[in-house]
């Protein structure tokens, strides 16, 4: 393993006294406490009736309902929850408020968030046209209406809960050490098995699930996180553009997909989005030569001003 020189614009302070055995393994600690902490949130949810059925009671409101009241406390417990308690013990208020900064800054480019916007639909509707067979149709006004207002939803939820702990704390630190692809590799499956128990409820067609399922889905968050690597790294690791990358995935599926393939089968989406991962991670991976768009010798990412200017693939 090559250790990289260490960066100015650090994630965290080079030097730690406070905070002790977490300040000295705060990744560590980090995915420990969102595996940990979701995990026993999302019990309750696991043993009712939108689960196991165990405990014999079923979360109110139907799909949206019972995930924003049974999903999404524990996802707001695990990822978010967990970057800013270790922040907070090992930097500190400055950690916090540095943090806060780099969660707020839009400073970036609108060609980013407009590429994005479009590339998404875009590639999965490719990805389910060519699994499908069937080409796509145009959605009613309804659907069109409805998108960028479950986008924001989606931001504040799924966006908010998970991406400032995979990709604000966990990615910029296992740069630093490992490089962009090694990073990769480490927090994509982890990401991916921060879902797993989800599997045994109706959130991922359980609980009578089959294996073939959580296996592809792991298989499409390491390949998705390729994806999520270059553009953090390209956009001057932009949490907002991350956070609707990851984001506009999910917003158009639940809004858009049945409306636009009306004939396709539900399972076709984790084929399709899988397929559209991999394709996007091995043109990036080919085009960056594996670097996916860190700067040579620049082990922890660019610099956290998020000034607009993307760093050379």
């Amino acid at each position: 393993m090559t250790t990289h020189a260490p960066l100015e614009n650090a994630p965290h302070p080079p030097r730690r006294s406070r905070g002790g055995t977490l300040a000295r393994h705060p990744v560590t600690w980090f995915f420990a406490l969102a595996f940990g902490l979701s995990w026993l949130a999302w019990t309750p949810y696991i043993l009712s009736g939108n689960g196991l059925g165990v405990w014999h009671f079923t979360f109110p409101g139907g799909g949206l309902g019972s995930q924003l009241l049974g999903v999404l406390p524990g996802a707001y417990l695990g990822p978010i929850a967990s970057a800013l308690l270790v922040t907070g013990v090992s930097e500190g208020r400055a950690g916090l408020r540095a943090w806060r900064r780099r969660m707020t800054s839009f400073r970036v480019s609108w060609l980013w968030y407009a590429a994005v916007l479009v590339a998404v639909p875009a590639a999965l509707t490719l990805s389910t046209a060519a699994l499908s067979g069937t080409g796509p149709v145009l959605p009613s006004a309804a659907v069109l209406v409805a998108y960028l207002p479950g986008l924001v939803l989606q931001m504040v939820t799924t966006g908010l809960a998970e991406e400032p702990g995979w990709r604000e704390f966990a990615m910029p630190r296992l740069q630093h050490r490992h490089g962009a692809l090694r990073a990769t590799l480490i927090v994509g499956p982890l990401w991916g098995a921060w879902h797993l128990p989800l599997f045994l409820t109706e959130w991922g067609g359980g609980p009578h699930v089959g294996l073939l399922e959580p296996v592809e889905f792991l298989a499409t968050t390491v390949a998705f996180s390729v994806v999520m690597t270059w553009l953090f790294n390209r956009s001057g690791e932009s949490m907002p553009l991350v956070m609707l990358l990851h984001t506009s995935v999910n917003n158009y599926f639940s809004t858009a997909w049945s409306e636009v393939f009306p004939s396709a089968s539900s399972r076709t989406t984790a084929h399709a989005f899988l397929l559209a991962s991999v394709t996007g991670a091995v043109i990036l991976l080919v085009a960056t030569r594996g670097r996916l768009g860190l700067r040579e010798g620049r082990g922890g990412g660019v610099a956290k001003d998020l000034g607009g200017t993307p760093s050379a693939v």
